[in-house]
């Protein structure tokens, strides 16, 4: 496939605002989820044919996918699993709200390997999830909360965080997640997130996108391709000193599960060999990814030219 347009992610916008998010929430609300996805169709249809860039992008990741993993799908995917990827993401961000708000079917939600995060906490501290921009992980939030009483917060890389700590707070008054825009991580970040992890709480942050400030990437295999990934999360694992879990969210029958998985119970950067773990880090990552794509094909939302970056040094 050739070379899509390498734009930073960061930088194409966001189509969402929040009068679409809250228009999205009422249309379910109102008329039932099989009205919601009869809505959703002709807008899927649209999306996919006005913006090549996303439908380029969801083909290239689609048909790597079908090639590094045989038997996922029964051909080689084209414009009917794209418009499958795109109507699946829009149905996902219902369920975000749904959860936020407490309205979502709760029983249809089950956990796999949450042995790993009692495993974590038992230490007595927080720790640093890791996660991706796949499935729901509005679910997890809401799940850890009923369960465990777990305070989450979310480093995100936009500056959409404020609006979005908005909707969290009409929707649920108690909610115990935060969003925390960090597009400039300074001194004052860390000290900030140390004492989040101290207090128990556990801070949440993407390893599938590279912040658009950031100098620093591992090249992995992904797909059977060579993808750029942050290493921020191994680093700043690295500073807190603290457990590093895989948390994933994803579809699975008519709800879903959510996974946690240790990825490293302290993460270690020795000075003489830091490029190397960093890594080594990120491409378990990847190959955990990989994994829960084997069930869950459609949950990955990276809708840009992931492994295409023009602006990705090693």
């Amino acid at each position: 496939m050739e070379r899509l347009n390498t734009r930073h992610w960061a930088m194409l916008g966001e189509t969402t605002f929040v009068g679409g998010v809250w228009l999205l929430y009422a249309v379910h609300r109102l008329l039932g989820r099989a009205f919601f996805r009869g809505l959703m169709l002709p807008v899927a249809l649209v999306h996919w044919l006005t913006r090549p860039a996303l439908r380029a992008a969801s083909l290239q990741y689609l048909q790597r996918l079908h090639v590094a993993q045989p038997g996922l799908f029964t051909r080689a995917p084209g414009w009917r699993e794209g418009l499958r990827h795109v109507a699946l993401f829009a149905e996902t961000l219902l369920d975000k709200l749904l959860a936020i708000a407490g309205r979502y079917p709760f029983e249809r939600v089950r956990e796999q390997g949450l042995e790993h995060l009692q495993r974590a906490r038992a230490q007595g501290r927080g720790g640093l999830f890791v996660t991706a921009h796949m499935g729901c992980l509005e679910l997890c939030r809401v799940m850890g909360q009923r369960k465990a009483q777990l305070d989450v917060t979310v480093l995100v890389h936009t500056r959409h965080a404020q609006a979005f700590n908005r909707i969290l707070q009409r929707l649920d008054p108690q909610t115990r997640v935060r969003l925390l825009e960090v597009s400039d991580f300074g001194p004052a970040t860390a000290v900030q997130l140390a004492a989040i992890v101290d207090a128990g709480g556990w801070v949440a942050i993407a390893g599938d996108r590279v912040p658009l400030n950031s100098q620093q990437v591992a090249q992995v295999d992904f797909l059977g391709h060579s993808a750029p990934l942050p290493v921020g999360p191994y680093v700043l694992a690295s500073l807190l000193r603290c457990p590093l879990l895989l948390l994933a969210c994803v579809h699975a029958g008519d709800g879903y599960v959510i996974h946690f998985d240790t990825l490293a119970e302290r993460v270690q950067l020795p000075r003489a060999e830091r490029q190397a773990a960093l890594a080594q880090h990120a491409q378990a990552f990847a190959d955990a990814l990989a994994i829960l794509l084997r069930t869950a094909p459609y949950d990955w939302f990276n809708f840009y030219a992931f492994w295409d970056h023009a602006d990705a040094p090693a």
